[in-house]
């Protein structure tokens, strides 16, 4: 989960900084051999691939932030998140490929860096492949998963983190339902916010807001990650060169980096993604083939799909998007908690302008709400209003997205249609997508599709 900060640098090397400063900031990594002696590794690809992994460094947190954010008991010596990401070839896009740390795994025959003893291959959960051999036998372990050559390995602690999103002034994310975790102490109630280093780090750890558990939380990483460079991008951390040292000395102070990862790679990659935005990034999980996947001395683990694996990776392989491509200006779909085709809507006209009513009775239904197409004249209102009954609140929350800046109103008693009363603050309606009900290879998600509008 703080590996999502690694990737901010290759966004903000962007800047088209210096070569004495970057020169500066890369004699401050420290510096670790993940592919020490290795041999029969995967055919290199074409593009880039990062093994980021975010390990729990909570020994570097002061005890106030210990207790303001929960981060309690002892570091342990493991991964707790790992992603491949990858950069296409003509540095115009990013792909993230999360791998679940239970994730079922067989690590090849090592030595143990803390007994010195030598092990056979053998099963384990792929966080644990850090804690019996470091840096190098997790790459070997991710090679001999996916059969994907990893480039360059980054290794980033909760300090980093937080440091990170505080020196960028905070990072917006968006939740459309409560989120709460008695475990991290994340309380977050419906509508945007602002969060600063120590919140983030709640949001990106939580793992008790829904039953979806870890995977839950690799999508919220996913989501934060894509928060984090729509901020990079847009603050004007790119164009400030004493900013973006401030960014960059936060990151690369705490971050452990292979020795090929220097000054030449930081330089080319961002000159290369000076255009970068959310838009260009793509999120995704391995497909998981079967949960609780108990092995004997390990417990319940993930195991993989195996067949949607290898198809998922032979993507990044061969330098391809994990998800269609989309139309260079086609406006992105927000996921919302009821799909379009499920909610009822009617249409009052709440101003004295003629046909607004049939204007946003179509635009809702040409975006999927199963509409009356019949608007009526409503009462005057002077921003634009939508009616509940509070027993249909997620449909209500679901509409309001595709309506920003409307105002959500609970009637008891309405029933299952909601009405929208326009007002004469519309200016057209957003497209939204209900939450995906097919099982295709890997559900993946363009950063434009999960970052926060104006509202919700």
């Amino acid at each position: 989960m703080r590996a999502v900060t690694a990737l901010s640098v290759v966004v903000l090397a962007s800047a088209g900084i210096g070569h004495a400063l970057v020169t500066g900031l890369d004699s401050g990594i420290a510096r670790v051999d993940a592919f020490k002696d290795m041999k029969n590794r995967p055919a290199a690809g074409h593009g880039m691939n990062v093994l980021l992994v975010g390990t729990d460094g909570r020994d570097k947190i002061t005890e106030q932030e210990r207790q303001a954010y929960k981060l309690g008991g002892a570091p342990c010596h493991c991964t707790d998140t790992i992603m491949i990401v990858h950069i296409s070839q003509d540095r115009d896009r990013a792909s993230v490929v999360s791998l679940p740390r239970d994730s079922y795994a067989e690590v090849p025959a090592h030595v143990d860096q803390t007994t010195g003893e030598p092990h056979h291959a053998h099963p384990l959960k792929l966080n644990a492949a850090y804690a019996e051999g470091g840096p190098q036998l997790t790459v070997r372990t991710v090679e001999a998963m996916t059969h994907v050559k990893i480039d360059h390995y980054l290794e980033v602690d909760f300090a980093s983190f937080m440091r990170t999103v505080d020196v960028l002034g905070g990072v917006t994310v968006c939740t459309p339902t409560p989120l709460k975790d008695s475990y991290t102490g994340l309380d977050l109630a419906p509508g945007n916010h602002d969060l600063t280093g120590g919140q983030a780090l709640q949001y990106v750890r939580a793992r008790h807001v829904d039953g979806a558990s870890d995977l839950g939380r690799m999508q919220r990483q996913q989501r934060f990650m894509a928060a984090l460079i729509e901020r990079a991008t847009s603050s004007g951390v790119l164009l400030n060169p004493m900013r973006f040292r401030d960014v960059a000395r936060a990151v690369l102070g705490s971050v452990r980096a292979d020795a090929g990862f220097g000054t030449n790679e930081l330089l080319d990659l961002g000159r290369a993604m000076r255009n970068f935005s959310p838009s260009s990034s793509e999120f995704t999980t391995v497909p998981i083939g079967q949960m609780g996947y108990v092995v004997n001395g390990i417990g319940s683990t993930l195991k993989w799909d195996q067949a949607k694996a290898d198809r998922l990776f032979a993507a990044l392989r061969e330098d391809k998007p994990l998800a269609p491509v989309r139309a260079k200006h086609a406006p992105a779909a927000t996921t919302v908690e009821v799909a379009p085709s499920s909610i009822r809507v009617r249409v009052e006209n709440g101003t004295g302008t003629a046909g607004l009513g049939r204007k946003v009775d179509a635009a809702l239904a040409s975006t999927g709400f199963a509409t009356t197409h019949q608007p009526v004249t409503g009462h005057p209102v002077p921003r634009t209003v939508i009616s509940y009954d509070p027993r249909w609140d997620r449909s209500a929350r679901s509409l309001a997205v595709a309506l920003p800046g409307s105002e959500l109103h609970p009637v008891p008693g309405q029933g299952p249609v909601l009405r929208v009363t326009a007002g004469p603050d519309f200016k057209n309606v957003h497209k939204v997508k209900g939450p995906d009900t097919a099982q295709p290879d890997s559900p993946v998600v363009h950063g434009d599709e999960v970052v926060c509008s104006d509202k919700v």
